[in-house]
């Protein structure tokens, strides 16, 4: 879907080999709902579209990184929908519905620039 994130930068950010294409449906299917996202809020800020002739910058490393964190997010939490995951023999953890890491590459939530009228 996207040219600016592909799903081998997820399986890189996650540490996945190339090679392993197992969850290959479930991750693209995060990294395409990630990029919609942030290409919705950052709408009119970046060339996501690779358009030769627009004055908007490419995505800068910041917004790559915090999309493809965005995607690991969703991805892992689509396993724990109450927002908590099981470990072996260590009882469970609560998964976060927010990062505020990812909040501030991506300017989003409190971290979003101020907007007038």
């Amino acid at each position: 879907m996207s040219g600016w994130v592909t799903l081998d930068d997820l399986k890189a950010e996650m540490g996945l080999e190339p090679t392993d294409t197992r969850d290959d449906e479930q991750l693209q299917l995060a990294l395409d709902a990630a990029v919609v996202f942030v290409e919705r809020v950052r709408h009119g800020q970046f060339n996501f579209d690779g358009d030769p002739v627009s004055e908007l910058p490419a995505p800068t490393p910041d917004v790559k990184l915090g999309t493809l964190m965005l995607a690991r997010r969703w991805h892992t939490r689509r396993r724990s929908p109450d927002g908590l995951v099981a470990m072996a023999d260590q009882a469970s953890a609560r998964v976060a519905s927010f990062d505020p890491d990812i909040d501030r590459l991506l300017r989003i939530g409190r971290h979003a620039r101020p907007v007038v009228g």
